[in-house]
């Protein structure tokens, strides 16, 4: 076991936050599971994160006991500042900034800052994000730099020593994969594939080889790709 026990995992119920949900199971005594809502359209994330715990329980046993309590904070107030494709009826584009406009200001700030205060109450240790800036869209509130800072501040302004984690932060989806498999082999990864929830369109109508998208948006995107090179890699 790690020096700390216990971990408060940033839980989405997609791809990342998933594998890191997994990996945090196999290292901490207990583990604690957060959401948010944020008036993202791709709301049915939060739906199948409900299903992908209960599989997690069912087929790690081992895992289950480990596995704790389930929260979810309503920070809708990102959407009403508005201006991103995953909060408002707007096509996916590139930003005048060189940003995708599924970008949304202050999001991971802001869900890191309010994790620091649940961890705090619920005394746990260990903050763990799927943020990762080897594979992804350019957000600068996933760097690694941020989360350093994040963690400084957290750990400053509650006067308590927090640690904010980043497993996948220097690998790239096609490693995520492999990582998944690492820690739980083909049922690991068959559960992400028909369980998780990855698209930014919200698309459970389409099922593909990685899983269920429109298999255009961004997210999709990346994660088909990733898959892609994982199978040609253990083929």
């Amino acid at each position: 076991m790690p020096m700390h026990a216990t971990a408060l995992v940033l839980f989405s119920g997609g791809q990342d936050s998933t594998t890191c949900l997994a990996d945090a199971l196999s290292r901490y005594e207990r583990v604690e599971t957060l959401g948010f809502e944020y008036g993202q359209r791709h709301r049915i994330e939060m739906d199948v994160r409900h299903t992908v715990r209960a599989r997690l329980r069912e087929r790690f046993p081992a895992w289950a006991p480990r596995l704790g309590d389930d929260h979810v904070l309503n920070v809708d107030s990102l959407s009403q500042i508005g201006g991103s494709s995953l909060t408002d009826e707007v096509a996916f584009a590139m930003q005048a900034d060189g940003l995708p406009n599924t970008f949304v200001p202050g999001r991971n700030l802001l869900f890191l800052t309010l994790a620091g205060a649940l961890a705090y109450r619920r005394g746990l240790q260990v903050i763990v994000t799927g943020v990762c800036e080897t594979d992804y869209s350019g957000y600068p509130d996933c760097r690694d730099d941020t989360m350093k800072a994040m963690q400084l501040a957290l750990s400053l302004g509650l006067d308590r020593r927090l640690v904010i984690e980043t497993p996948l932060m220097w690998i790239d989806k096609a490693q995520t994969w492999a990582m998944a498999h690492r820690l739980g082999g083909d049922a690991l990864v068959d559960l992400i594939v028909e369980e998780t929830h990855t698209c930014y369109q919200g698309d459970r109508t389409q099922r593909h080889a990685w899983g269920y998208g429109c298999g255009a948006c961004p997210a999709c995107e990346l994660r088909a790709a990733g898959w892609s090179r994982y199978v040609d890699a253990t083929v």
